[in-house]
């Protein structure tokens, strides 16, 4: 009984989503018809933050940011996380590598 509640307990904590710190606030940007919205997202300076990026399209992008030194695959109706910061006042430009015409955004830190 201890051994199979000890072997529960483990698979709930393995298969728990990534516990985010206190204090880390979130930014949702969502992808629809290749386009970010809000294409330029306003963050605190000098604070690390979580970029959550809703990726409503059925097909998977590419964000992308030297500036931000980021990228991460985001697969079609799925939601991807990416930590940033802290960031000193200024802007960072991301796009969407697999559709960098229209998926356009930036990070504005002030």
């Amino acid at each position: 009984m201890i051994k199979s509640l000890a072997a529960a307990a483990f698979l709930a904590l393995a298969l728990a989503p990534p516990a985010q710190a206190a204090g880390e606030p979130d930014f949702t940007i969502t992808l629809k018809d290749h386009r970010f919205t809000p294409s330029e997202n306003r963050i605190p300076p000098n604070v690390k933050v979580r970029l959550v990026i809703d990726n409503q399209d059925p097909a998977p992008e590419e964000c992308d940011s030297p500036a931000l030194n980021r990228e991460k695959v985001i697969p079609g109706r799925s939601r991807g996380f990416v930590f940033v910061g802290p960031l000193a006042p200024g802007r960072y430009p991301f796009m969407g590598e697999f559709n960098a015409a229209t998926a356009q955004g930036v990070v504005v830190a002030e």
